[in-house]
């Protein structure tokens, strides 16, 4: 199978917090990937953008070593590598004042399209945006990456979104969020609405329950101070798994374009049932023989703050009302992976007798690690003595299937960035779909923090507290077992 790259035109890509941490470890390696991949124009430029006082050299010198750090010798191509350096250059620059602009200015070309990532803190986005438009870096065919968070409840986020509005139109504004840009989660749709074979079964006749696990080894580390005020809920259901149930739940658009593929999601979101206190599971992480509990890590002995959650949600439609959603995710669990599980139901009689045992079909969507789609299906067990049935894959794991090619499945970042130069907005979050997710979430977090609801303890390498467990095991489920 032979990959058909599509290379972008030409642009001046400019990244705003070019010296930090998601610069150096996603958005530049991946940029690099592209180059090497053959995407990247030879025209294109890259320009790093921050306080620190590096010139152009130091800056590559940045670079380099940390694309060294991030991609194995194997995957790297010395002569590639010094030819992607001289497309960067640098211009110190200070966000919230008038330091670095006029160069910055200076530094852009005419006639090629120009991109602004905002890989800064929320903080600055305002004036960022106002900078570019007071200097007249940004005109009408410019873009800009907003990184999450994108607010922290519904009141911030409308004075973001009215902040950007002020200098960008809603066509201009790309808010990231990258578990969309994997490759799994697009092929998601294409299982969808590219087979006959599941779309007739993707309703509550069919499908029994649906389970959406993004669990993680790690602790909160160094992001104590910010997670503490964030939490598991709006770190990651209202974002991440949001965007991932809209997915999966909404209507197939009627074409394959950033807005009719975006209204469906909106739709999904304003469909959403309100859930009381019984159908949420909130849970925080205690000390292990070798890690601190998360009050230590947060530096908040009091911390009421949840770095595990599980809710059970229903969505208010005819296709899906009486089909609950369940969605769990948290921080120290005992492995790391994130997948989609479409749990069938029963066949509405079996044949074989009570023997044969009781088995449904699972779809299982992979997200991380090992991408790739597993179907489960029922047949008979080989050898003499009866009919005696078990459960097997059908298993699409991308670096199986796809050969050499599955085992180069383009990061995330690398798909988004040059979807922002494209002009496509189909895997980018809207501004009302937004809102309409924090409208959602706000009562939730409002509730409990109005109970003063004390999260439920758990083990670090565990599946989280025992609590939620029972939120499934009322209704006779249980969470599926996930292997890293």
């Amino acid at each position: 199978m032979v990959s058909r790259v599509i290379p972008v035109d030409p642009f001046d890509l400019v990244i705003f917090g070019g010296t930090g941490d998601l610069a150096r470890r996603k958005i530049l390696p991946g940029l690099y990937r592209r180059f090497m991949a053959g995407q990247m124009p030879e025209t294109a430029r890259i320009v790093g953008a921050a306080r620190s006082e590096l010139d152009d050299d130091g800056y590559r010198k940045m670079v380099r070593e940390a694309i060294e750090e991030v991609m194995p010798a194997d995957r790297r191509d010395a002569e590639a590598l010094d030819a992607f350096l001289d497309r960067l250059s640098y211009v110190p620059i200070d966000a919230s004042g008038k330091g670095g602009w006029k160069a910055l200015a200076k530094a852009m070309r005419k006639d090629v399209i120009r991109a602004f990532y905002f890989s800064v803190g929320p903080s600055l986005f305002g004036a960022l945006a106002e900078r570019l438009y007071e200097h007249k870096i940004a005109g009408p065919l410019s873009r800009i990456v907003v990184e999450k968070p994108f607010g922290r409840d519904l009141e911030s986020a409308k004075a973001l979104n009215m902040t950007l509005a002020q200098h960008f139109h809603e066509s201009q504004i790309y808010r990231i969020d990258h578990y969309l840009g994997k490759e799994t989660v697009q092929n998601l749709m294409a299982v969808r609405f590219g087979n006959v074979l599941f779309e007739p079964l993707w309703n509550s006749q069919f499908v029994d329950h649906i389970q959406i696990t993004v669990a993680e080894t790690v602790g909160v580390g160094g992001r104590g101070a910010y997670y503490d005020r964030a939490g598991a809920m709006r770190d990651m259901v209202q974002n991440h798994l949001m965007q991932l149930l809209c997915l999966i739940a909404m209507e197939p658009p009627s074409r394959f374009t950033p807005d009719a593929v975006r209204d469906e999601k909106l739709k999904v979101i304003r469909a959403l049932d309100t859930i009381g206190p019984e159908d949420i599971v909130r849970g925080q992480y205690v000390a292990g023989p070798e890690t601190a509990a998360y009050t230590e890590d947060a530096e908040n002995e009091q911390s009421l703050t949840e770095s595990f959650i599980a809710l059970k949600i229903g969505v208010s439609n005819w296709r899906w009302a009486g089909t609950p959603f369940y969605l769990r995710t948290g921080k120290r669990l005992r492995t790391r992976a994130s997948e989609i599980a479409i749990v069938f139901k029963d066949a509405p009689h079996s044949i074989f007798g009570e023997e044969a045992g009781r088995h449904r079909n699972i779809l299982s969507i992979r997200l991380q690690p090992n991408e790739g789609i597993t179907l489960g299906v029922t047949i008979k067990e080989p050898g003499p003595g009866g009919m005696r049935l078990v459960d097997v894959p059908l298993d699409m794991t991308f670096a199986d299937a796809l050969g050499p090619e599955g085992e180069d499945v383009p990061d995330a970042y690398e798909r988004l960035i040059m979807d922002v130069i494209r002009g496509n907005q189909t895997l980018f979050m809207r501004g009302d779909e937004v809102e309409a997710a924090w409208s959602w979430t706000d009562p939730i977090i409002a509730a409990w923090e109005r109970r003063s609801d004390r999260p439920h303890p758990y083990e670090p390498g565990s599946t989280g507290p025992e609590e939620a467990q029972i939120l499934l095991h009322r209704a006779g489920r249980r969470w599926r077992e996930i292997k890293e």
